[in-house]
């Protein structure tokens, strides 16, 4: 088990940036893919990105691929999501999630995949 704090939401302005941090307690945050996801109000949970246990494998969703970046730092036990170009669209709860895995280079995209998340940071877009 392992318990993530997200951290990093805010109100920006349309094309503007943000980044993310997930921290996760533990000593074992290399042994778990990573993965974001985002809820907006009245909608389902959705993922955004996930990052592989080496940080070599990363996957995102058609809707924010080439404006977010996910990595990692496992000397830190911090995952992170840089958020740039953002649009009115991009407004959610972002949640942090992370799952076991044995494979190094597997990515996980669905959230019944991931067994812990964090509590959730908002971010707000204005237009």
């Amino acid at each position: 088990q392992v318990q993530l704090v997200e951290s990093g939401g805010g109100l920006v302005q349309a094309g503007g940036s943000l980044r993310l941090s997930c921290a996760a307690s533990g000593r074992t945050f290399s042994r778990y893919v990573m993965g974001w996801f985002r809820q907006a109000p009245g909608k389902e949970r959705e993922f955004v990105g996930g990052i592989s246990r080496s940080g070599g494998t990363t996957y995102y969703a058609d809707s924010v691929k080439g404006r977010f970046t996910i990595s990692r730092d496992n000397a830190k036990n911090t995952v992170y999501l840089q958020m740039n170009s953002l649009k009115p669209e991009d407004t959610a709860v972002y949640y942090c999630a992370a799952t076991g895995t044995l494979d190094y280079g597997r990515v996980y995209y669905r959230a019944d995949e991931y067994y812990n998340w964090g509590q959730g940071t908002q971010v707000t877009v204005s237009s």
